[in-house]
């Protein structure tokens, strides 16, 4: 695992075409719209069309592009789920073709309308794609490759942004007379690349081929917003991606502005620290990969959430840079600037730990007959996400007269209040945060067959061996799913630690002598669990190791498969023993010392491995002690 990388995926036919059809298409959509500012610009400039009518158009046009989510969505939704995805994407990119040729026609005749026609049109076009644009990855990758694929299309589609802008915005500058013929064969060639790179995809079989198409888009829309809240850990990932929108707007929607008022810039410093921005989101995507262990680690969520909010507060917090009509090179040589070159690309760093995990938790938590319609659900919220957040910032400028700074600041506190809420309402996101922090802080994990073994869905127990008062968090952080563990009930009610194991929902347990009670109501709680489709993990040998060795399974295992036989993952812990939190034998005094133990080195290598599940009807306690013990090899 520690060889591989994600990169490898851009070798493989299974993602490489989709990759670059996507990357293809967020870079059209921006040479797009940015060549029709453009020309708003040339036909200004020649006396053709009066400042106020191009105040209009200008904000005229976002609006214009983001009406379709609205309209067709659920429509979208739909189609990605009862077709077949290859096909599906080559039919948006020929609309791609067809749209930007009737813009080639607008862009020669320079007319306005039908521009906005062909914005319109993209936009549509754009709806269509959103669905199977996520709702395809975990068809073609595997469950470990998740991470990382949606890292690299976070990336791809960060940078291909920033470079359609760029190469957009340039067009007429650089063509001259010729602008509009160089952007109606810009458009037209690039739509015919992402076609051309769409027929490589393999074929993809419809997740719900006999789904009947509703085309009423109000009901459907709401009944696709239904689909996102399903599930808790869903709707609210739904729900985090949304504010990942709503912050962009507001940052990228006020740099331009912001750039020249508060940093004393010219049009190109704009570019620079949105190119700053842009490549900040890339690197922290393709980051969550190596963070999370290729697993679907939610806790860089909060993380990311914390990042972000604190460098916006930071960067609100910056002085204006006090010169005027600076261009890169002078305004890095000002005080403070490259605290604002930080600031930007920590926004950017932390919102790729923020988002990736995100749209992977979404992948891997939802039905996949029901995902293109959560996705769609999404992109309807996203849009009103984006809406609110354009209309808030320009009443709040214009009405309040809030300076951007203000707004800045604005942003971070309420950033800071919405992963409150969000992690207020699902515990399971911080709970993942604290023990992926602290895991990985204390030791080097490396996994063997989590993702292979242990189900995706479903109602499973776990069984594994027990060395140290670590082991629930070492198996928490490596398992992507909530685990509910089961743990002695002593430790369960420790002050303090008490909110902690309750807010993981852990099952305190006695033995029959000390509380006959207290062991019937675990049983009873773990039977719920399993009956509700939840991983349950126990440790049959009932205590830590006193000596390293794995002691006897005690039969608890087979009373709670008697009630509910479930697929069982035998799963073992190796070169845990010695290690901080586990006991060890002092051979000068020859007795046990159940105390903590400073480790002899920093970060000690901990290998955690599930072996294929067993059947629940037939396991045994001994079968699966065998099977533990073979797992764990010769160490412990």
């Amino acid at each position: 695992m520690s060889g591989h990388s994600q990169f490898e995926l851009l070798k493989q036919r299974r993602f490489l075409p989709y990759f670059t059809v996507q990357a293809f298409g967020a870079f059209n959509d921006n040479v797009f719209r940015q060549a029709i500012i453009g020309l708003l610009g040339v036909m200004a400039a020649a006396g053709t069309l009066d400042p106020s009518t191009r105040g209009t158009y200008t904000q005229l046009a976002p609006a214009v592009f983001i009406l379709p989510y609205f309209l067709f969505s659920s429509i979208a939704g739909q189609f990605a789920e009862r077709t077949e995805k290859s096909k599906l994407i080559r039919i948006t990119t020929a609309m791609e073709i067809a749209i930007m040729s009737v813009a080639a026609v607008a862009f020669l005749l320079q007319s306005l309308p039908l521009l906005l026609v062909c914005l319109f049109a993209t936009g549509v076009q754009s709806t269509l794609f959103g669905p199977v644009k996520y709702s395809i990855l975990p068809s073609v990758l595997k469950p470990e490759e998740l991470t990382g694929g949606n890292g690299l299309v976070e990336m791809g589609t960060s940078i291909a942004v920033l470079l359609g802008m760029l190469f957009g915005g340039l067009i007429f500058a650089v063509a001259g007379e010729h602008g509009t013929q160089a952007a109606a064969v810009a458009v037209i060639l690039l739509a015919v690349c992402g076609n051309l790179a769409s027929r490589a995809i393999p074929t993809v079989d419809a997740s719900a081929p006999d789904l009947k198409v509703q085309w009423n888009p109000i009901p459907e829309s709401l009944a696709i917003l239904r689909l996102t809240k399903k599930q808790l850990a869903v709707r609210n990932s739904v729900l985090g991606v949304s504010w990942f929108w709503f912050t962009g707007t507001v940052l990228t929607g006020n740099l331009p502005v912001y750039a020249e008022t508060h940093l004393g810039g010219t049009p190109t410093l704009y570019v620079f620290v949105l190119a700053v921005f842009s490549i900040g989101v890339g690197v922290g995507s393709l980051l969550c990969e190596k963070l999370s262990a290729r697993t679907v680690e939610i806790g860089l969520v909060p993380m990311g959430a914390i990042g972000m909010s604190a460098c916006i507060l930071h960067l609100a917090l910056a002085p204006a840079i006090a010169a005027h009509g600076l261009d890169v090179r002078g305004f890095l040589a000002q005080p403070g600037a490259w605290r604002i070159v930080l600031d930007l690309a920590g926004i950017g760093l932390f919102s790729g730990f923020y988002v990736v995990p995100l749209f992977a938790l979404i992948q891997s938590r939802t039905p996949k007959d029901e995902l293109s319609r959560v996705i769609a659900g999404m992109n309807i919220q996203n849009a009103l996400f984006i809406v609110a957040a354009a209309v808030g910032g320009v009443a709040l400028q214009q009405w309040l007269g809030w300076s951007i700074p203000q707004l800045f600041l604005a942003l971070a506190i309420a950033s800071v209040l919405v992963a409150a809420w969000i992690f207020s309402i699902v515990p399971e996101f911080l709970m993942r945060f604290l023990s992926w922090l602290l895991v990985r802080t204390l030791y080097r994990l490396k996994l063997h067959g989590i993702e292979k073994h242990v189900p995706d869905e479903g109602a499973a127990l776990l069984v594994c061996n027990h060395v140290s008062y670590m082991d629930a968090l070492i198996l928490s952080a490596s398992i992507p799913r909530p685990v509910r563990f089961v743990m002695y009930y002593r430790i369960f009610n420790i002050p303090v630690m008490s909110w902690i194991f309750r807010t993981a929902k852990a099952i305190p347990i006695a033995g029959a002598k000390e509380d006959p009670a207290v062991m019937q109501r675990a049983f009873d709680a773990v039977d719920a669990a399993l009956a509700e489709g939840e991983l349950v993990c126990i440790f049959p040998e009932g205590a830590l190791t006193k000596d390293g060795a794995m002691a006897p399974f005690k039969s608890g295992v087979e009373k709670i498969l008697e009630r509910r036989p479930v697929p069982v993952v035998p799963m073992a812990l190796k070169n845990m023993w010695g290690s901080m939190w586990s006991r060890r034998a002092n051979a000068k005094q020859g007795d046990l010392l159940d105390r903590m133990r400073v480790p002899q080195r920093l970060r000690a290598h901990v290998e955690v491995v599930a072996g294929a599940p067993v059947d629940g009807a037939t396991a045994t306690a001994e079968s699966l002690e065998a099977q533990v013990r073979a797992l764990r090899g010769d160490a412990a």
